[in-house]
């Protein structure tokens, strides 16, 4: 994250804080991201649409040209993952404009490992003021989450413009800056959206507050079973159910990870796959059952274990009859010596990656609950 009086040292200094220039230089791809304030520019939206289907469905990469994706196949996945974790985060597409706005200013969407003094990755965030370690800022769903959970503590953000918004969570020397990047980014959302649900509608609704983590109701999604999930009838592979909320009241720890796994969401499984890169082009940097919930926990802090085998030792048992958001669900196999791992989401919800051939997913507790061996509660 850029400081008022660090941007201008980055800009003007000798020596080896010269060393900020490049970030300056080529955060927003064509243009200098950090200096100018130029107007907004003209989109061509049905360029962008082209250009996010091109690049996500592993087609033609330099098919379409678009100002400001001068790199989209670093660019356009790193758009995805910003805007799935504000649809996991029952973030409005405003607030996912605004956050897509800020990292095309900030870093032009790509995951840097440099900046101006400790500034690293999509929204150059700074581990000596708060925003995680270098490690986690790193990791965009982590970047992603940390953004909008700032721009959640924005007093009536949504009344706002891009720029504004922007700048009361980023606080940058620039503070026009963004407002240029406000039609590229709204065309970017709306390309998006339709992709980060199955059906292909769009995204699932928000809360009507724009906030994560409130309950529907006094009960749903908190540390009770919430129900089996039956309620929520058929869920599509790879979507988020209307209504379903991360709990309120689970643990920080808890509420970080499932917010993660839901971040994962869609994306397809593969066995021994390590959950690492699971929007990326290699498969093995995709998920399978073990290494989602891995992942997911060590966005959170929490050290498990690789496999399912050694994961069921982990924490402590839990009743599968009275399992609380993040509990860890094991079937198939043998209760010693479990095959398939999901975790508990709350409101009868269990995230896990299934197989071969499926995607990250979610599943009502009523589906498993016949096959549940072991719990686990490491949290």
């Amino acid at each position: 994250m850029k400081k008022t009086t660090g941007a201008v040292v980055g800009l003007f200094a000798s020596g080896p804080l010269l060393l900020a220039v490049p970030i300056l230089a080529i955060g927003a791809g064509t243009a200098s991201a950090s200096c100018s304030t130029g107007d907004a520019q003209s989109v061509d939206t049905a360029a962008v649409a082209s250009q996010v289907k091109a690049i996500l469905d592993g087609g033609d990469k330099g098919a379409v040209s678009v100002p400001g994706l001068d790199d989209p196949a670093d660019q356009v996945p790193n758009a995805k993952t910003i805007q799935a974790t504000g649809v996991a985060m029952n973030i409005p597409a405003r607030g996912q404009v605004v956050a897509l706005a800020t990292a095309l200013q900030e870093s032009g969407l790509r995951n840097l490992t440099y900046g101006d003094r400790d500034s690293l990755g999509l929204f150059q965030q700074r581990p000596s003021q708060g925003w995680g370690t270098a490690n986690e800022i790193l990791d965009p769903v982590h970047s992603s989450t940390k953004f909008y959970e700032g721009l959640q503590k924005v007093s009536g953000w949504q009344s706002l413009s891009v720029t504004q918004a922007a700048q009361a969570v980023q606080r940058s020397g620039f503070p026009e800056a963004y407002a240029k990047w406000e039609p590229l980014a709204t065309a970017l959302q709306k390309a998006i959206a339709p992709l980060l649900s199955k059906t292909g509608g769009a995204s699932p609704s928000p809360s009507p507050s724009g906030s994560a983590g409130t309950p529907a109701s006094t009960t749903a999604g908190g540390c009770t079973t919430g129900g089996d999930g039956t309620d929520f009838g058929t869920i599509p592979a790879g979507a988020v159910p209307a209504g379903y909320k991360i709990p309120a009241d689970a643990p920080v720890k808890v509420q970080t990870a499932i917010r993660w796994a839901l971040g994962q969401l869609n994306t397809a499984y593969q066995w021994g796959g390590s959950c690492t890169d699971s929007h990326g082009p290699d498969p093995m940097g995709r998920c399978d059952c073990s290494s989602l919930m891995q992942q997911a926990y060590k966005a959170a802090g929490v050290t498990l274990t690789r496999t399912t085998y050694t994961q069921v030792k982990e924490g402590k048992a839990a009743s599968a009859d009275a399992l609380q958001p993040g509990d860890l669900v094991f079937t198939e196999g043998t209760a010693d010596v479990p095959e398939h791992v999901g975790m508990f989401i709350g409101q009868g919800l269990i995230i896990n990656a299934p197989h071969t051939g499926d995607v990250v997913r979610i599943a009502t507790l009523a589906s498993w609950k016949s096959q549940i061996l072991a719990a686990r509660r490491v949290v």
